[in-house]
Parts: structure tokens; C-alpha cells; sequence
């Protein structure tokens, strides 16, 4: 059963966990790696450099629009093809598990799962621009 009254405070909490990680890796390529840093990166795995930098950007961007709930359930499905990119490109090599070296791939997968299902719940509660369709509410007798 879906509790009406908690459920928005739980998606709060998802959202705003979510968004300060992101935020957090964003800033972390933007301040440790530089971002010609994480663009060499993203070249050296094959990818565009130019990949480096929108990364970071929305990382950044998404990271702060989940926390303040802006846009949320758009920005998660946005979230969900960088997740899995991250998944594939960056650690896909590396086996399943998040211990191994260089990081595994189900870390990302699960995120991006987590995403997802962002996407499906709605913003939640404190939202500051709702996403213009909400998941519809669950009424039980």
C-alpha cells in the first residue's frame, strides 16, 4: 500500500540524496580532475572529450535542480542515459562489483534504476517548479 501522506516526503528524500551525489561527481570534475582533465578521460576511453565536459555540466546542473526540485521527474530521465553510460564506458570493464578496482558496473546500473523510478514517482514534496504531469495518486479503500 502507498501511504499518500509519507510517499511525497520519500521521493523528497530520494530526490535531494540523488542530487547532492550528483552535484558532488559534477564538482569533483569540475575542481580535482579539471575539466580538460575529465575530457582527456572521456578521450581515453574512446569517447568524444567534448563528452567530459557536458557530462560534468549536467551532473552539475541536474545535481541542483533535483535538490531544489526543479523540473525533477524531467531531469531524472535525463540522469538515466549518463548513468548508464557510466555503467557501460566507465566500468563496464571492471566486472559487477562496485569493490573491485577501477569500480564495477552495477553502482551506475542501480542509480540509474533509482533514476528511473524518480521519473515514474513525480517531484515529491518541496518542489520548487513542478514537472508539469504527476504520477498519478494510488487510492485504496
Amino acid at each position: 500500500m502507498i501511504d499518500n501522506k509519507s510517499a511525497p516526503y520519500g521521493i523528497l528524500a530520494l530526490r535531494v540524496t540523488t542530487g547532492a551525489l550528483f552535484l558532488f561527481h559534477g564538482l569533483v570534475k569540475l575542481f580535482v580532475f579539471t575539466p580538460a582533465g575529465t575530457a582527456g578521460y572521456f578521450e581515453s576511453i574512446g569517447l568524444p572529450g567534448a563528452l567530459g565536459y557536458l557530462t560534468l555540466l549536467v551532473e552539475i546542473v541536474g545535481g541542483l535542480a533535483l535538490i531544489l526540485g526543479v523540473k525533477a521527474r524531467l531531469v531524472s530521465l535525463a540522469l538515466v542515459p549518463v548513468l548508464l553510460g557510466a555503467a557501460y564506458f566507465g566500468h563496464g570493464a571492471f566486472g559487477f562489483n562496485w569493490s573491485n578496482p577501477n569500480g564495477g558496473w552495477e553502482y551506475p546500473v542501480m542509480w540509474a534504476v533509482v533514476q528511473a523510478a524518480l521519473a515514474a514517482l513525480g517531484d515529491g514534496a518541496y518542489a520548487l517548479v513542478p514537472s508539469n504531469k504527476q504520477a498519478p495518486r494510488v487510492q485504496y479503500a
